[in-house]
């Protein structure tokens, strides 16, 4: 059983159709992109992944479960990080982490040992003690991520987890990504408009553009596939030629 399964997805925004019958499908433990420029349908996916948007047709499964009939459960399977989130700013990071921990642990010993992986993940150290409105960007990022993942979800939803991020910040978010889903199993979908980040995160991608899936595959299978040197190529490619073999 694939960990996600989405099948002929469609959703309207009025007459806008922001998704056009779009199907792929996740293995557990890996790490897939979705990849495409602003405004594709990226975070309408992962939204409706996250059980915050109804489709409008088609439907999707995670780890079995419908995301529309079964939202309840989803939810609990999940830890969803969208692309603007932010933390409490009157809070330090170690009370950010403390709070959250309470809402999803279900007993104290539980939230301890979210909040002991919680700080190891954020990275922050002795800024864990400032007040969350002191943080840059890039720190908030990372509170943010420890978050997600100290829940240990068995699928982790990410929409744009780098963007705007310096280097230094953006190579520490990859590799706590890449760590994780290695050593807990957690299985990610994550977006980005980034292709050659993606291209060095992610086990396979999908490329979106205007609501419809144009290819799958794995970074090396696609750059072979389109005779492309990254995935930014095979992205104007795929484009360019009209679609490939899952419009």
């Amino acid at each position: 059983m694939p960990a996600v399964k989405v099948e002929n997805l469609e959703k309207d925004y009025g007459k806008v159709k922001a998704l056009k019958g779009i199907s792929f499908e996740i293995n557990e433990g890996e790490i897939f992109g979705l990849i495409g420029p602003n405004g594709a349908g990226k975070s309408t996916t992962l939204k409706i992944l996250s059980t915050l948007l109804a489709p409008t047709g088609g439907r999707a499964e995670i780890f079995g479960h419908d995301v529309v009939k079964e939202a309840p459960r989803i939810r609990e399977l999940i830890s969803y990080l969208p692309e603007e989130a932010g933390a409490y700013k009157n809070l330090t990071g170690r009370e950010y982490l403390e709070f959250m921990a309470k809402l999803y642990a279900k007993n104290e010993r539980d939230a301890t040992k979210m909040i002991k992986l919680g700080v190891k993940l954020s990275g922050l150290r002795d800024r864990l003690d400032d007040k969350v409105s002191t943080y840059s960007k890039g720190m908030t990022r990372k509170l943010l991520l420890a978050r997600a993942l100290m829940v240990k979800p068995k699928l982790a939803i990410l929409d744009e987890p780098a963007s705007g991020l310096d280097i230094i910040n953006a190579y520490t978010i990859r590799k706590t990504i890449r760590e994780f889903a290695r050593n807990e199993g957690v299985t990610f979908l994550l977006s980005s408009h980034n292709m050659l980040e993606v291209e060095f995160l992610c086990h396979r991608v999908a490329l979106i553009d205007s609501g419809r899936i144009i290819d799958i595959g794995t970074p090396r299978e696609l750059k072979e596939r389109y005779d492309a040197e990254n995935l930014e190529e095979v992205f104007m490619r795929a484009v360019g030629a009209g679609g490939g073999h899952y419009e």
